[in-house]
């Protein structure tokens, strides 16, 4: 070793990343318990377990409980809740649906060489989570993966408004206000109800340069194996190109990626 050359001193190793907020911490504390537990636990072995004060850990159980991400099975014992099962199947079904529909993604766009785009609720929009395209379409990709879109102003947005209840609907547009983008945006309650009655009846629906002038889409649902609704796609084109045989190639796709993830459509 040289006079310049000095030992290197071995690394601690990185410590685990935390939670900013501390009760958040505390709080994934006690749901990894409980998750490494197939029993119900008692708030003492609760609190043992994490290293957290007994009224400490109650108070975060009673509001994961409030949250129905825990559930009081007994008076002081506990175990996870059906809401984190919601959430996993949510996660599964996009990454799953992911995977399944980027192959006949692929080939709708060699058939029609448009933008093809498979898309998910998130509460009141919708968001890309995928996109197949070419510069042949002739068109701007305004939205990438990752973008996200009012429900009334999309066709995969209409699909998943048509498949509530009307109570449902009109709670959205309260929300909302149902506010426009273009000229031909669907800025009211009653045309909307209309518009998603059309959807139900045609089993596909449209964006007619709702959400951007020059650009219309045709959408159809995505269905997994219990028959729930958890996607969209749907081919965009220059106003002026969209042709009317490529609803047909849209929703015989749609059908594709249903299957692969365990969709049987009732038979007529």
């Amino acid at each position: 070793m040289t006079p310049t050359q000095t030992a290197s001193k071995p690394q601690p190793e990185a410590a685990a990343a935390e939670p900013n907020i501390q009760v958040l911490g505390r709080a994934f504390a006690v749901l990894d318990v409980l998750a490494r537990n197939p029993d119900p636990m008692q708030l003492k072995d609760i609190g043992s377990a994490t290293g957290l004060h007994a009224s400490t850990a109650h108070r975060i159980l009673n509001d994961l409980v409030l949250g129905r991400l825990v559930e009081r099975v007994d008076s002081g014992t506990y175990r996870l809740g059906m809401r984190l099962l919601e959430y996993g199947n949510l996660v599964k079904a996009r990454l799953n649906v992911r995977d399944i529909a980027l192959a006949p993604m692929r080939e709708l766009h060699r058939l029609t060489h448009q933008p093809v785009n498979l898309s998910v609720r998130q509460g009141d929009e919708i968001i890309y989570i995928e996109r197949t395209y070419s510069e042949q379409s002739g068109m701007q990709v305004v939205r990438a993966v990752g973008g996200h879109a009012p429900l009334h102003l999309t066709s995969v947005g209409k699909l998943f408004l048509a498949a509530d209840d009307p109570t449902q609907v009109k709670a959205y547009s309260l929300r909302t206000g149902l506010a426009g983008q273009t000229r031909n945006s669907i800025t009211n309650l009653v045309q909307l109800e209309r518009e998603l009655d059309k959807v139900r009846a045609d089993g596909y629906a449209r964006d007619n340069e709702e959400l951007e002038l020059g650009v219309r889409c045709i959408g159809a649902g995505i269905y997994d194996d219990t028959g729930r609704l958890v996607a969209g796609l749907s081919l965009s084109a220059p106003a002026d190109r969209l042709m009317e045989d490529w609803k047909q190639k849209v929703r015989q796709t749609a059908e594709r990626i249903s299957a692969g993830l365990g969709y049987k459509p009732a038979r007529r």
